[in-house]
């Protein structure tokens, strides 16, 4: 007997955990290094440079390198504003080349406010994430859409080093609705149907799910005026929802949840003028 399984959504996530594949990936752990330049323009913008090198697979090789640049407006004491681009450029440690390199558009929204030696901030950042080269439509939006909302704490008065910690919930916004025949074992394909029917299709591109919880603890040390060092503890929780489908969208593979762990070590250095 064949199950009929319509997805439409956060509202009926939990139907779709009795047919998809679960799937809980290895704990993994990374690292990030960064250069950071911060320029005042006029009082209250700024104009930020980065450029940043990760590393995966257990710190065994490079994950993907981002080059950003961002410039932000300070109103008044609690409001900041940003636009920013990202260029990013994963790296295939198989084949040892940098391929499909993705464009990324940032927009944020920050509110502060302080308390005594404490400073509390609520950030939010909707961003558009475009691939670039050969890539399966079925399996990823285009653009990739995602809203980040940060909650950070930040305590000033040990010296020259203000320690930190946030929590980050990450939101994609526009995942591809997936609407598939489920025969209890399988996912039903045009093997099982008449000619010309997938037994599957999406149901659109608006899916929205929170797909990471990112917790983060560390330490920002003042070298002086311009120079500063910044060490971060990064604790990841991915919550994905994968399609895997031929490129003509005749044949839905897997669909599969996966769940994990990534930690990471972040080190970056800035310099302020």
């Amino acid at each position: 007997m064949k199950k009929i399984l319509s997805l439409f959504g956060l509202l009926l996530l939990p139907a779709i955990g009795f047919a998809q594949d679960n799937v809980s990936l290895d704990p993994e752990f990374g690292g990030r290094l960064a250069f950071r330049l911060d320029k005042k323009l006029v009082r209250g913008l700024h104009l930020n440079i980065e450029e940043e090198a990760r590393v995966g697979n257990n710190f065994a090789s490079l994950s993907r390198l981002h080059s950003s640049v961002a410039v932000s407006y300070k109103a008044g004491k609690q409001f900041k504003f940003g636009l920013g681009y990202a260029l990013i450029n994963p790296y295939n440690s198989d084949k040892k080349k940098f391929k499909n390199s993705r464009h990324r558009v940032m927009l944020d929204a920050k509110a502060t406010m302080r308390y005594g030696d404490w400073q509390f901030s609520l950030k939010e950042r909707m961003q558009a994430t475009f691939r670039t080269g050969d890539f399966n439509i079925w399996q990823h939006p285009q653009p990739e859409l995602s809203l980040k909302s940060r909650l950070m704490a930040k305590y000033k008065g040990i010296g020259h080093v203000t320690p930190y910690g946030y929590l980050e919930l990450r939101n994609s916004l526009n995942a591809p609705v997936v609407i598939a025949s489920y025969n209890g074992s399988q996912w039903l394909n045009e093997d099982n149907f008449e000619e010309g029917d997938a037994g599957w299709f999406i149901g659109g591109w608006n899916k929205a799910y929170l797909n990471r919880l990112r917790g983060c603890v560390g330490a920002e040390w003042k070298l002086d005026k311009s120079n500063a060092l910044n060490f971060c503890l990064l604790a990841d929780w991915i919550n994905n929802y994968v399609v895997d489908a031929n490129a003509l969208g005749t044949i839905l593979k897997q669909y599969t949840h996966q769940t994990g762990f990534i930690g990471q070590i972040a080190i970056q250095y800035s310099y302020s003028f």
